[in-house]
């Protein structure tokens, strides 16, 4: 008898976008889409942690690129995009958060964190988009959202607030752009021990709820959540569109 096959989770011949990708999250996404034969393109702010971060892929022997880039500058961002494209991957991972409690959020720290989290990611995943259906390949989108895009947090209703909004935007658009063969999800990890959530475990009380809260007892690292997104972006996820890859340790479970 003819026994099913293990779709492939290579990303051989497949190019990749990935922003935020310089440090954290975004730099382990990079090398793991590297790690899977993807041809990786780093953007972010910093041009010598990219720099740094592609060199050290090119002498591991991968193949990456980057691009100097503010996602939150949309009309620079989307022509550079576009002229660097297309892509068949794109991880919509730039972002940011100013917590703090409500009674204490300025209507700066409110547009920063939507600006970023909410309306950049939105006209980056356009700019990709439409290159993905220019081409007629298909193609994955993989927006690095939050378990807090799906239950509340302390010192988190702006940053709630843009999650919830970036879960809301990939069901639609997975809806929009099912046609076109391209996928759409989300990346939904708990607190992972990176730059980017170092204030919020340098305090122990904090350190204290946040492992009492993840029923596998630790805080996660980024190696946790390299393979969900070689596993979105391959075929191993080819009838998965429109939902979201919580790696929270059992967090949202209850």
């Amino acid at each position: 008898m003819d026994l099913p096959q293990t779709p492939s989770f290579r990303l051989d011949g497949r190019r990749a976008l990935v922003t935020g990708a310089s440090r954290g999250i975004g730099l382990g996404a990079a090398c793991a889409l590297a790690q899977a034969g993807a041809e990786v393109v780093l953007a972010a702010r910093s041009s010598s942690e990219l720099s740094a971060v592609c060199d050290a892929l090119k002498a591991a022997g991968f193949n990456a690129s980057f691009m100097q880039l503010d996602v939150s500058e949309v009309a620079t961002a989307k022509a550079r995009i576009e002229e660097a494209g297309p892509f068949d991957i794109l991880v919509n991972n730039a972002g940011i958060n100013r917590p703090g409690p409500m009674s204490a959020m300025t209507e700066e720290d409110y547009d920063t964190v939507m600006d970023l989290n909410v309306r950049a990611a939105y006209f980056v995943a356009q700019s990709v988009l439409n290159g993905m259906i220019k081409a007629g390949k298909g193609g994955s989108i993989i927006n690095t959202s939050s378990q807090m895009g799906h239950v509340g947090g302390i010192d988190r209703t702006v940053y709630c607030a843009s999650k919830f909004a970036l879960e809301g935007m990939t069901r639609a658009l997975a809806i929009e752009v099912g046609e076109h063969n391209i996928r759409v999800n989300t990346v939904c990890p708990t607190f992972i021990a990176t730059p980017f959530t170092a204030a919020t475990l340098a305090d122990p009380e904090r350190v204290a709820w946040i492992e009492s809260k993840i029923k596998l007892g630790r805080i996660g690292e980024i190696e946790d959540v390299m393979g969900a997104y070689v596993f979105l972006a391959s075929d191993a996820a080819s009838l998965i569109t429109g939902t979201s890859l919580l790696i929270d340790g059992g967090w949202t479970a209850g």
